[in-house]
């Protein structure tokens, strides 16, 4: 049995050590906002902070999150309230909304630790999270926004 820490509430979990963290997440504790997109850690859409840096919890094992803090996008801000939250709204960012959490978590991750990123940091640092709709510029808007915010 693992004890983990997601979004600030400890969990006992029966499962193999090596089971994805992403499987964790939404089929043990049923929290469906992070997404399952490649299994292969290459799109972003299963993005989730571990420890405060983000991370792709399909490639990332139950045994590596244990003693760590979890936080996942119902973990961001109880409310949706969180800056990137509104800005993603105020830029009207998704389309198909896919890939959305994973973006916000990445966002996220980026914001904690430069709270005025240039336009070339905000590209350096989504690199890794893929939108099939091609919001880019939007997100990029909306970083640039919540930054304003922060």
């Amino acid at each position: 049995m693992a004890l983990i820490n997601v979004n600030g509430v400890q969990h006992a979990v029966e499962a193999p050590n090596d089971t994805p963290l992403l499987w964790i997440i939404r089929e043990y504790l049923r929290l469906t906002g992070t997404k399952y997109g490649c299994g292969i850690a290459q799109c972003g859409a299963c993005t989730v902070h571990l420890d405060g840096e983000a991370i792709r919890s399909c490639q990332t094992a139950l045994s590596e999150a244990v003693g760590k803090r979890i936080t996942t996008i119902e973990g961001l801000d109880p409310k949706g309230q969180h800056p990137l939250q509104r800005a993603w709204i105020s830029e009207q960012v998704p389309q198909c909304g896919y890939c959305q959490s994973g973006q916000i978590m990445q966002a996220a991750a980026l914001l904690n630790e430069n709270n005025d990123p240039s336009d070339e940091e905000i590209v350096d640092a989504m690199d890794g999270n893929i939108c099939r709709c091609m919001a880019y510029i939007r997100i990029k808007r909306a970083i640039k926004r919540a930054a304003m915010e922060a």
